[in-house]
């Protein structure tokens, strides 16, 4: 019986032992689990981290960019468009703009503004949680329209030479309906993103802000070519001057710039085709002389002057002269205390562009060039 015992408390403990070990077996198995899973945890952390460590690069690159250097994301949102607009999207950007629509019927008096034919397309993105959404705008471009007035005033008052005259200006731009373009959008709104138009010094001599701008560039012309100047203003010349006037948004494609530039070119040709009061008015809209007053800066280091339109500086460089009004000036000149709607800055100038027409279609050559290649 003894012996029955002892073999019953071996076999026991023996048991015992088994229990134990596998208990500690488990055991580890469970400590070598939750490592496993803290590590793993671990490492989705580290992926987290990375991957919002990435989102913000990317971010930081659509936010921060240098406006000099082309976006490559602007190129490949270009590739990507042109397959499907490859019917539209691509023709528009070759296509040359068209001859403005008649304004007036052969037969009949009655001034008939009509739309212009040509339109644009544009793409503008938009920075959302890393995504980048394409906004597509067709710009138009329009025939002068009253109710264009506000925007183009607005335009005027960035500018100092105007700016003291803009009402005035506008008035005028929108009266002299046969030669001016007017860049909008096709969603019915009165939107202005840019304006050119050519005012004949003969035809609006009577009007104040005219006669204003006559004498502040008089007062500010250089000696040597005061004669010139004059001669130019005076309306003598065989062929008429006119006030060239343009604006538009800063940021405007390049392409819809240079539409802009060759739509009133297109506008003067026509014009003198299709002059309503005969050779008399045909005579008043075949230009031979064109002022350009651009609005610049000179910098405070190499005192070089900075156009506000790098198609004035093209201009610039094709003129028969160019010359300084001083901001000075300015206040004395234009109205007696025109000051730009960003305020009046010591840093405001005007540079007179005086050029041919030789001149302006040279100009008009380059800019082409420059944009297209």
């Amino acid at each position: 019986m003894a012996k029955k015992n002892n073999q019953k408390n071996k076999i026991s403990a023996e048991k015992q032992k088994q229990e134990i070990a596998k208990q500690e077996e488990l055991k580890k198995q469970q400590e070598q689990q939750k490592q496993q899973q803290q590590d793993d945890d671990s490492s989705d952390d580290d992926s987290v981290s990375s991957e919002e460590e990435g989102e913000d690069l990317i971010l930081e690159g659509v936010l921060v960019r240098n406006p000099d250097v082309e976006s490559s994301d602007d190129s490949d949102d270009d590739d990507s468009s042109s397959s499907s607009d490859s019917d539209s999207g691509s023709d528009d950007e070759e296509e040359q703009p068209k001859h403005k629509k008649a304004k007036t019927d052969s037969n009949s008096n009655s001034k008939k503004p009509s739309q212009k034919e040509t339109q644009k397309k544009s793409k503008s993105n938009k920075s959302k949680k890393g995504k980048t959404e394409i906004i597509p705008c067709e710009f138009t471009f329009n025939d002068m329209n009253p109710k264009y007035f506000h925007g183009i005033k607005n335009h005027l008052l960035t500018q100092p030479a105007y700016a003291g005259h803009s009402s005035a200006i506008a008035d005028a731009m929108i009266e002299n309906i046969s030669v001016g373009t007017v860049v909008s959008t096709s969603d019915g709104a009165d939107n202005i993103f840019g304006f050119a138009s050519v005012l004949n010094v003969t035809s609006y001599q009577k009007k104040e802000s005219i006669q204003k701008l006559k004498q502040m560039m008089l007062a500010a012309c250089p000696k040597d070519h005061q004669t010139e100047l004059s001669t130019v203003l005076s309306g003598s010349t065989k062929r008429p001057a006119g006030i060239f006037l343009h604006g538009r948004m800063v940021n405007l494609p390049l392409e819809i710039t240079l539409v802009l530039h060759e739509q009133l070119v297109k506008d003067m040709d026509w014009a003198v085709q299709n002059a309503e009061g005969g050779e008399e008015e045909r005579k008043s809209l075949n230009f031979g002389a064109f002022v350009l007053l651009a609005s610049c800066s000179r910098d405070n280091t190499t005192h070089n002057i900075m156009y506000k339109n790098f198609d004035d500086e093209i201009f610039a460089g094709c003129a028969e002269f160019v010359f300084t009004i001083s901001s000075s000036d300015l206040r004395k000149g234009a109205g007696g205390g025109a000051r730009s709607k960003d305020g009046d800055n010591e840093d405001d100038l005007v540079n007179v562009i005086v050029m041919t027409k030789t001149g302006h279609r040279q100009g008009m050559a380059e800019l082409r060039q420059m944009i297209h290649g």
